[in-house]
């Protein structure tokens, strides 16, 4: 079979019989009349895998590697959105050149085009391209809302390929809240809070699983320690003074012993108001790890890193957040923190489409 190529890579099948061919086995471009056109990466694929044979205006046969590099000229990012087009081929899929905002939209396997709706949409791009939050929760909203899976499909610098999962979840527990009947005293000594009252520390170390209990004391973080005393569960008193820290003096002291103090203030009080226990996730490499319940009876679900909305990363930083979570079976999830708007969730999964 032959087809006629263009300057940039894109090609036209006249014959009918052979379009029809063409288009048959996979559902390769498109039919207008008797004519079938292919988009550059149908070109380059068909071309690789020896089912089209590609001739110039002028009848001359072109070469693989000729029409790869037209291509490459008509579009720099070609070669990395090739290598996941052609995995995607390659493991049974129908893909299809999609409009922005994303690369490809591919339809389940044993689809037929234009009758079975597309079922993810996929971004390609470079590991050296940043991680860009705010993009990638766009997108993750606009599948959303038109019902499909989001996949990122990430080539490194040997052409491996990682796919990920994202979408918007909507974490939650199951902890049912308790309340002291009285504000217990908490003394604030370094980068901690310790409370030494009994009742405390039972009901909020046991029931509500805050801090550590150590002996017959409880030691809170300063990210605890800001929402108990928020709540009116705690009052603050600094240990060598005995005077009462105000909220102010907290935050600021906070605010020094800790950059992205206020980001993962947010998504601590986002995690708790969803009923989740929250614990440090520093053995993890992550801000927090969150529990449906009482650790003592259930296993972490999230591993979570809370960063401001706007937040831009190397993939290798998100990529290892990914990889830990994944190898102690948690979720990951990147809270997105903006002032004014509440605190919402992105979760990245690697998957193997």
């Amino acid at each position: 079979m032959s087809g006629l190529a263009g300057p940039d890579a894109t090609s036209v099948v006249s014959d009918p019989a052979e379009a029809s061919s063409v288009h048959a086995r996979g559902f390769f471009g498109t039919v207008e009349g008797s004519t079938l056109t292919l988009d550059r990466f149908e070109s380059v694929y068909l071309g690789e895998t020896h089912r089209l044979n590609l001739v110039d205006a002028r009848g001359r046969t072109m070469d693989w590697p000729t029409l790869f590099r037209s291509a490459t000229r008509a579009d720099p990012t070609f070669g990395v959105r090739y290598v996941v087009y052609r995995d995607l081929r390659q493991r049974g899929y129908v893909v299809r050149v999609s409009p922005p905002p994303v690369s490809f939209a591919v339809l389940p396997r044993g689809g037929i085009l234009h009758k079975t709706p597309s079922k993810y949409w996929v971004e390609a791009q470079s590991e050296r391209v940043p991680f860009d939050l705010a993009r990638l929760a766009d997108l993750a909203d606009r599948a959303q809302g038109a019902k499909k899976s989001l996949l990122l499909a990430l080539v490194d610098e040997e052409s491996d390929l990682t796919y990920y999962k994202v979408r918007r979840p909507a974490p939650s527990g199951a902890l049912e809240p308790t309340r002291l009947d009285h504000a217990a005293v908490g003394w604030l000594s370094g980068d901690r809070v310790v409370v030494f009252e009994s009742d405390a520390v039972e009901a909020l170390g046991r029931s509500q699983s805050y801090g550590s209990r150590i002996g017959d004391r409880l030691e809170v973080s300063l990210l605890e320690a800001d929402h108990l005393r928020a709540l009116g569960q705690l009052e603050v008193r600094d240990a060598r003074s005995g005077r009462v820290v105000t909220p102010e003096s907290f935050l600021r002291r906070a605010r020094r012993l800790e950059a992205g103090f206020d980001d993962r203030r947010a998504a601590y009080r986002a995690l708790r108001e969803r009923r989740l226990v929250v614990k440090t996730g520093f053995k993890y490499g992550a801000h927090f790890r969150a529990y449906p319940r009482n650790p003592e009876r259930a296993h972490a679900r999230y591993l979570i890193r809370a960063v401001h909305a706007d937040h831009r990363a190397p993939w290798p930083e998100i990529a290892g957040g990914v990889r830990v979570a994944q190898g102690v079976r948690k979720e990951f999830l990147i809270a997105s923190v903006s002032e004014g708007a509440p605190v919402r969730f992105l979760s990245l999964e690697r998957v193997r489409p």
